[in-house]
């Protein structure tokens, strides 16, 4: 930047050809643009000094082109096409600095021992090879949560291994798509911005990526994920689940994803549980089926009826929710088993819930039981430390202990003896945490385990953990995996 001297997320200004930082860093690329508005704010505009004024630039790491007045991500190019050479113009400067820089670090390379990036296991060392993702401006959110899908290896493997979708033909094949609010859904796909970026963690050649293009089609599909201010990461979970789930569905090119699917014999054989239809691989990994028990109070009639779950929501109890102080250990620590008992145990529902009963023909008194019918290979728990009271959204920061390793979910089964020793066992693969007191505001970041060793995920900062600091983290999401069946494992 020709101000603050940043070299992070440089955007240049395709009226004047200044470098200015980006709005993720010190934001002087949108002031340069402010600073060109004043001069003409006395005058009535015309259209030559319409033309003049610094409202359009380019990120020059994504060449995407954005404009200020617009507040939007600009797709359509001048007649001459000259924003497509000012984009090929950097990309031959970046390729050729580059060549150079490669040059310039494998000497580096050669002479020195690589001490961060480097690692000691059982004597031997290895390359830290992690990803970190980039903040777009408060995406923390959405980066705590496709680290953890990472690290969710049969789910991640999946897209991973999908074949790439070509989205365009004719003159703009094989050119990157610049994806903006005005686009047609026809050139948008959810599952391959996915694919790509987690094709991007990972493989070790970059320290961090920048996963704008997946961010532009979140704008595009999921609009209240539009804007940079802070939101909640297991909202934004369930709407990216459910909508790579969708599009999974319908395919493209006419080649239904789900058909690909029903040849991956290992996941279409135990993936009866759908949500909206056929199932994809979001139902086979996450999908489960909870049985929802009720019983009038008054007649003793009992109605059940059977609803599919991708994640379960637990609440605190709120005996554990008061505040303690640092130094007072009153009273039991809240448990994980805690918050799945008082969602599992039998409860009696408020006046405000009351049961429509078929018999009495009207609303009564009843009660409310969860079973597990089906659990899923990866069991998702959310605990709900966010609560409204009046105007405000409060957060529970309660402690909550969890275990890394032999979650038994026998005691919640409908049918307990119908399941083996193993099937029920479950190992953490990752947790994302909120740190902070409001849901509006605060900061996410996640700790998920790769090959055997726990990594703390904080944006573009990767850095290798063990699993004492991981158990003390304030959960908010855990993903546990399911145990594969295999003789004298340790259960807890």
């Amino acid at each position: 930047s020709t101000v603050c001297r940043s070299n992070k997320s440089p955007w240049v200004c395709l009226t004047c050809s200044s470098v200015h930082c980006g709005r993720y860093v010190n934001g002087h690329a949108k002031k340069h643009y402010e600073d060109a508005q004043i001069p003409m704010s006395n005058h009535k505009k015309t259209e030559k000094q319409e033309k003049v004024q610094h409202t359009v630039c380019m990120d020059c790491s994504s060449y995407s082109t954005y404009c200020y007045r617009c507040d939007d991500f600009v797709v359509n190019d001048t007649k001459l096409g000259l924003v497509q050479k000012v984009r090929e113009h950097l990309q031959n400067l970046e390729n050729s600095a580059f060549t150079s820089d490669r040059h310039r670090k494998r000497k580096l390379l050669e002479n020195s021992s690589l001490n961060s990036k480097l690692l000691k296991v059982n004597g031997s060392t290895t390359a830290l090879c992690a990803t970190g993702l980039r903040n777009l401006g408060n995406t923390c959110f959405m980066n705590a949560i496709l680290q953890s899908l990472s690290n969710i290896q049969q789910f991640c493997c999946y897209f991973k291994e999908l074949p790439a979708v070509e989205l365009r033909n004719g003159k703009t094949a094989g050119r990157r798509t610049y994806h903006t609010r005005s686009q047609g859904d026809n050139n948008v796909s959810l599952v391959e911005e996915f694919r790509k970026t987690l094709c991007a963690l990972w493989q070790g050649s970059q320290t961090a990526f920048s996963p704008e293009s997946l961010f532009y089609v979140v704008w595009k599909i999921m609009p209240n994920f539009r804007g940079y201010q802070q939101q909640d990461a297991h909202e934004f979970m369930r709407y990216l689940l459910d909508h790579l789930h969708l599009e999974l569905q319908g395919g493209f090119n006419g080649v239904s994803r789900s058909v690909i699917l029903q040849e991956n014999s290992s996941l279409s054989a135990s993936s009866k549980c759908c949500i909206n239809g056929a199932s994809t691989v979001v139902t086979a990994i996450f999908g489960g089926i909870l049985q929802n028990e009720v019983n009038c109070l008054i007649c003793g009639t009992e109605s059940r009826k059977f609803d599919p779950f991708l994640d379960l929501s637990l609440d605190i109890p709120s005996q554990f929710r008061n505040k303690r102080a640092k130094n007072q250990e009153n009273g039991p620590m809240c448990t994980l088993r805690d918050c799945l008992r008082s969602f599992t145990d039998l409860e009696e529902l408020d006046e405000t819930e009351l049961y429509m009963c078929h018999k009495c023909k009207k609303k009564q008194k009843s009660t409310k039981k969860f079973w597990i019918q089906k659990l899923p290979k990866v069991l998702c728990l959310h605990l709900k430390r966010f609560h409204w009271t009046a105007y405000l959204r409060n957060k529970v920061d309660t402690y909550v202990e969890f275990p890394l390793r032999g979650l038994d979910m026998k005691c919640y089964l409908l049918e307990p003896e119908n399941s083996g020793p193993e099937s029920c066992l479950y190992d953490l693969a990752a947790v994302v945490v909120h740190h902070g007191s409001g849901v509006g505001s605060g900061h996410y970041t996640a700790y998920a385990a790769h090959e055997g060793r726990w990594f703390h995920f904080n944006d573009s900062t990767v850095t290798l953990t063990d699993e004492e600091t991981v158990v003390k983290a304030k959960a908010y999401i855990l993903f546990y995996v399911e145990r594969q069946a295999k003789s004298g494992s340790d259960k807890l």
